[in-house]
Parts: C-alpha cells; structure tokens; sequence
C-alpha cells in the first residue's frame, strides 16, 4: 500500500472516525475519495469522509455525534435508508446505512466484501481494498469515479 498524503483537515477528521467507530459492532468502512486516500490514491483532496456502517451502528453514531438523519436529497444513482452528515470535526462525516447505488436498471446494496485495516495513529481504520474499490468505482460510472480506476487499480 502507498504511503497516503493526507491533508490535516481530513487527519483530525480521521481522527474523530477512529475514536467513534472503535466501539462498533459490525463491520464499518471508510469509502469514498477519503477511503480512497487511505489506500494512498494521490492528490486527492476529499471535501468530508463518507462511512459505511449497519443501520444499527448508524444509530449509535448519531446519538455520538448528536447528527441528525437527513433527507438526502433525491438522486438516480445513490440512496440509503439512513444517511446523516456529523459536524464534530474540521469535515463533515457522512454516515451511510443501507446505502445503495442504481446500476444496470436496478438498485443493488453496497456492502464491500473486502475490509482492509489501515493503521491510523495508533488505531484503526477500515476501507475497502483499492482493488474493489476500483470495481465500485466502476459501478459507479461517473466521469470523476472513472477517471480514479486506474489509479485505485495501480495501487491493487
């Protein structure tokens, strides 16, 4: 795995994911272009940290963190059946439950089947590999997801 360049803001707020999410019951990822950072893409500069969690560790995250679910606004691609934006560090951090992506006429959960464990200032993250990553990106199919493949693919 590169050697991640991580700019201070998305440091503090990885900070307070490492601390919240430690007492978690089920499996957690970091995804995204924060996840993607960990991994070591480069030159990234992800504007929060997206998380995907269970719904019940969701609501575990919430009452931390005094968020508040939200109604995402309406998308053709991307739903979750909680989604809740913390302001407790310098990003926001956006917690995901039940997150799904509409793909190939249909909507379809997006739970990583890889869990990667990234040492993070003496505790740990998770992400999905780069390898899968990649795939999701894929999946995906937006021009800014696209244009990552090959990087996240280089690093897999």
């Amino acid at each position: 795995m590169s050697e991640p360049q991580i700019s201070e803001a998305l440091a503090s707020a990885l900070d307070v994911v490492a601390d919240g999410c430690a007492g978690l019951l089920d499996p957690w990822w970091v995804f995204g272009s924060a996840g993607m950072a960990l991994v070591g893409v480069p030159g990234l500069t992800p504007p929060d940290v997206d998380l995907i969690v269970s719904e019940r560790d969701a609501t575990t995250l919430l009452a931390q963190w005094s968020a508040e679910p939200l109604a995402a606004a309406p998308s053709p691609l991307f739903r979750s059946r909680i989604f809740a934006k913390a302001i407790v560090a310098p990003l926001p951090i956006e917690i995901m439950a039940g997150f799904e992506a509409f793909s190939d006429g249909v909507w379809a959960p997006v739970v990583p089947a890889t869990r990667e464990p990234v040492s993070w200032r003496g505790r740990m993250l998770f992400t999905p590999s780069a390898g899968e990553q990649a795939a999701i990106c894929r999946r995906f199919g937006r021009p800014k997801d696209l244009a990552r493949v090959a990087l996240l693919e280089a690093l897999a």
